[in-house]
């Protein structure tokens, strides 16, 4: 977390000019690097049921005991982890977010982002100096099943949190419709769309990897019926025509700009006339986004999608010019009231 810092001790590196703030970013990355470790480690389960002593918890996690003693000192320092003598306890944050089995926990996305950085950030000037990505993220990520578990759960989680808003604001499909969800292999999104309109039918596309959640939800939603989940990659597999809606949620931002307006042609080429697609996305430039939290996330998630994809977060006005030329009219934004960073993209085919 953070480097804890009374006001007094803030005031220099962030008020005033008097020591350099990237002292507190180093700390920080360090902070990040060291958490990382503790979460693969297994320190935090471990931890789980009460208080031990490095002895016991070195045997438990399998780890070197000096080693580990460090580590545990270090989160200390970090305010992950409390000590009492010769005891290591997991603090109330971690308690509340850093156990899996913790409601809501944050293990998925730490998991997740911790992989990302420590992998692929290495050679980020690289992308920067040749203008594009330095691999294949999603062939990357196929060969981590348990990276891409934790991605997909990410996004499965997100639509959990924004379905009942998203499906609200999108116009209903016609009883008997169509829906194709590219890119959407938790399947969440088709499976609130389907539960909502009873004779709406659903195709997913994604990669094989990521189906593998959303076998698990169409089943559990008991929609094997109704919901088809094909393997594909989204810039090559053939997609039937007449759908009534599409859905590209957190998809386009992986794409560049030639890219993209390839896949809205398909997207296009798919639907019947008078269809809708839409676009959930962590739009940049947002003036109804202050500065903080999620304005910093979205400006770094940018650089991300350039170094690993090419892709980036765009801007409303980008995304208009780029669905108009696909044939699209009647573009609509929407800021959702559940999340700080993401909105929802409308448009209707001519």
């Amino acid at each position: 977390m953070p480097v804890p810092l009374s006001p007094d001790e803030a005031r220099p590196f962030i008020d005033t000019d008097q020591a350099p703030a990237a002292h507190l970013d180093m700390l920080n990355a360090l902070s990040f690097r060291t958490v990382v470790a503790g979460l693969r480690l297994g320190v935090f389960e471990a931890l789980a049921d009460g208080p031990l002593p490095v002895s016991t918890l070195a045997e438990r996690t399998g780890t070197d005991q000096l080693g580990l003693r460090l580590l545990a000192d270090a989160l200390v320092g970090f305010n992950y982890l409390t000590r009492s003598g010769t005891d290591y306890a997991n603090s109330a944050n971690t308690t509340r977010w850093l156990l899996r089995s913790a409601p809501d926990s944050f293990v998925p996305v730490l998991s997740f982002w911790g992989t990302v950085v420590t992998e692929l950030w290495g050679d980020l000037e690289t992308s920067v100096r040749q203008g594009g990505p330095t691999g294949d993220f999603y062939a990357w990520l196929e060969q981590r099943p348990d990276t891409l578990a934790d991605f997909q759960t990410m996004l499965r989680r997100l639509s959990g949190w924004l379905s009942e808003e998203i499906v609200s604001l999108v116009p209903a499909p016609p009883a008997d419709g169509r829906v194709l969800d590219l890119g959407g292999g938790h399947a969440g999104y088709t499976v609130a769309f389907c539960q909502a309109y009873p004779g709406l039918r659903g195709t997913v596309v994604d990669l094989p990897g990521a189906l593998t959640q959303g076998a698990a939800a169409v089943a559990e939603a008991q929609l094997d019926d109704r919901v088809e989940l094909r393997p594909g990659d989204l810039l090559t597999a053939d997609l039937d025509p007449g759908y009534d809606l599409v859905l590209l949620f957190n998809i386009v931002h992986g794409y560049d700009e030639p890219q993209l307006a390839g896949l809205l042609d398909r997207v296009a080429g798919a639907l019947r006339p008078g269809g809708r697609v839409v676009l959930l996305e962590p739009l940049a430039e947002v003036p109804q986004r202050p500065p903080g939290v999620a304005d910093s996330f979205v400006r770094a998630f940018s650089l991300n999608l350039f170094h690993t994809q090419g892709g980036r977060a765009y801007r409303f006005e980008d995304l208009a010019k780029l669905l108009a030329a696909a044939g699209f009219t009647d573009v609509e934004q929407h800021l959702l009231t559940r999340s700080d960073a993401d909105h929802l993209v409308i448009a209707t085919k001519l």
